[in-house]
C-alpha cells in the first residue's frame, strides 16, 4: 500500500523543504494536515496544493507550547478521524561562535527548536500512530549531531538531543508497526544552486526534491523494516 489517503502531519510546512514534501504527498494521494507560525503563508500553500476541503487542514500552531501542539492534534483527529505520518520539518541554527562565547540562551533556544518540538509532536501524535498499528515518523537531523564542527555547539546540542529522542521512540514503537527515523543533511538548497553550478561548498548540499523522496521511501511499507536510522543525504563523510 502507498500513501493513498493516508493522514500525513507536516510541521513546518511553509518552509522550503516543508513545501516540496506537501507537494509531492498531495501528488502521491495523502490527506495532509499543515503546521506552521503564519496563517496567511499555510492559506497560500494550501491554494497552491489546490486540495478538496476534505483532504488538506492548515493549522497555526507553535510547537514549543505543549497545550498548543495537543490542540492541533486534536484538530486533526476531529478532521481526518486519524493521524498515521509525522513529519518533522523545522529548522534553524544558531552559531558561528567558540564554546567559550556561547551563551546558555543561545544553546537553550536551540534545545527549544530542535529537542522540545520534536517532544511536544512526539507525545501528542505517537499515541495514535501507535494505535492505528501503523506509523511512519520522520526528521530531518545534520551529520553535525555526531560530528560537531567548532564553533556550532548550539546547533550540534540541539540536532544531538532531538536524535536521542527520536532513537528512543524508534525502539518504543516498533512493536506496534511505526518506525522513527532520521535523515540527515548538511544545506537544504531551496535554490537549487549545486544543480545549476557545483562547487566544492556545494556539492554536499541537498535538495528539497531528493530529501522528498527519501521521506516518501520512509513512508511506504516497502521501508517497514527501517527503523531507527540515522540516513545521510549528503554524499560524502
Amino acid at each position: 500500500m502507498g500513501i493513498e489517503n493516508r493522514v500525513a502531519v507536516i510541521t513546518g510546512a511553509t518552509g522550503g523543504l516543508g513545501r516540496v514534501v506537501a507537494r509531492r504527498f498531495a501528488e502521491h494521494g495523502a490527506r495532509l494536515a499543515l503546521f506552521g507560525t503564519n496563517a496567511g503563508r499555510l492559506a497560500q500553500l494550501a491554494g497552491e496544493l489546490s486540495l478538496p476541503e476534505e483532504r488538506r487542514l492548515t493549522h497555526v500552531v507553535n510547537l514549543q507550547e505543549r497545550e498548543a501542539v495537543q490542540a492541533a492534534a486534536a484538530a486533526v483527529l476531529a478532521k481526518f478521524g486519524r493521524a498515521e505520518i509525522l513529519l518533522h520539518l523545522v529548522g534553524g541554527w544558531i552559531g558561528g561562535k567558540p564554546v567559550a562565547d556561547v551563551s546558555a540562551d543561545e544553546v537553550s533556544e536551540m534545545l527549544d527548536q530542535h529537542l522540545w518540538t520534536t517532544f511536544n509532536v512526539a507525545q501528542a501524535f505517537l499515541p495514535h500512530l501507535r494505535a492505528n498499528g501503523w506509523g511512519r515518523l520522520v526528521a530531518i537531523s545534520s551529520p553535525h549531531a555526531s560530528r560537531p564542527p567548532a564553533n556550532a555547539a548550539p546547533y550540534a546540542i540541539g540536532k544531538a538531543a532531538q536524535e536521542a529522542l527520536i532513537s528512543t521512540l524508534a525502539q518504543e514503537a516498533q512493536d506496534r508497526g511505526v518506525t522513527a527515523n532520521l535523515l540527515l543533511v548538511r544545506t537544504i538548497d531551496v535554490q537549487r544552486d549545486r544543480d545549476r553550478e557545483r562547487t566544492p561548498k556545494n556539492a554536499s548540499w541537498t535538495t528539497p526534491e531528493e530529501i522528498a523522496a527519501a521521506i516518501l521511501y520512509l513512508c511506504s511499507d516497502e521501508a517497514r523494516a527501517v527503523n531507527g536510522a540515522r540516513i545521510p543525504l549528503y554524499g560524502g563523510p
